[in-house]
């Protein structure tokens, strides 16, 4: 039984307007406050906004007197101010020769800014695809996980995490867990559909330790509070068995994982 999901639903090159207020924030000053951003698909996973030049503050952009031939037309290299110092080379600033939705419009490196907002929520690591669902859904499924045949976690009241484009993730309680098999870690990584995780761990077993198998959220997203404080184990890493059927590891996946 393999581990099936849905495919993204654009293709890269995809643009699509945003209807959401978008601000991105650099050394405690609003670097752009749009209501005009535009989604960009440069692959099919998820999009970057590119940002209207009249809607970013004076001063932000520095233009480096580069230009660029980049996958969608000629683009002036610009560094971004923060503060005293100059970040080179993180936006792009496109001319009129790109296509509809980024001509006059900025491309900026998602790092290059300090923190980046929808509406008033911080958002990570991307903006959330209009095309992605993510469903976190209560069940009765038995659920075990097991490495080298050492028993991790068995549920029968899991959260199932439905998101387009990622292998279904079973979250348990930590009633479920044997953490006498895990050790706490400190990795944190964000995604922008759930939120920032508050803690990992990684597995135990005789001589082997692979690294962060486990997370968890304590403090998620609304849209999936069911999982918070529960643990989810990284399908592509250990053995899951869901109501007695082995489930096929998927590939690592290389894009998001959590």
């Amino acid at each position: 039984m393999g581990d099936i999901y849905p495919s993204p639903a654009v293709t890269a090159g995809h643009v699509e307007p945003s209807p959401r207020r978008v601000r991105g924030v650099v050394d405690n000053a609003t670097a752009f406050d749009t209501r005009t951003a535009n989604y960009v698909w440069e692959w099919p996973f998820y999009p970057q906004y590119y940002i209207p030049v009249a809607d970013v503050s004076n001063g932000v952009l520095v233009d480096e007197d580069h230009e660029q031939r980049l996958r969608f037309g000629t683009a002036r290299r610009h560094g971004v101010r923060s503060g005293e110092r100059i970040m080179a080379g993180v936006a792009q600033v496109y001319g009129d020769d790109a296509p509809p939705g980024i001509a006059g419009r900025v491309r900026f490196d998602w790092a290059a800014l300090d923190a980046w907002f929808e509406e008033d929520e911080q958002i990570f690591v991307h903006p959330r695809s209009p095309y992605v669902r993510v469903d976190a859904i209560r069940s009765k499924a038995e659920v075990v996980v097991e490495l080298d045949g050492v028993r991790l976690a068995r549920s029968t009241s899991p959260v199932m995490v439905f998101e387009t484009g990622l292998p279904t993730r079973y979250y348990v309680n930590k009633t479920d867990v044997d953490f006498g098999h895990l050790i706490p870690t400190h990795t944190q990584t964000p995604c922008p559909y759930k939120g920032v995780t508050t803690g990992y761990w990684s597995a135990h077993i005789g001589q082997n330790v692979l690294a962060d198998v486990a997370w968890t959220y304590g403090y998620p997203a609304s849209q999936v509070s069911p999982i918070a404080g529960l643990v989810a184990f990284y399908n592509e890493l250990v053995d899951i068995r869901l109501d007695g059927v082995v489930l096929e590891r998927p590939e690592t996946h290389h894009v998001k994982r959590r």
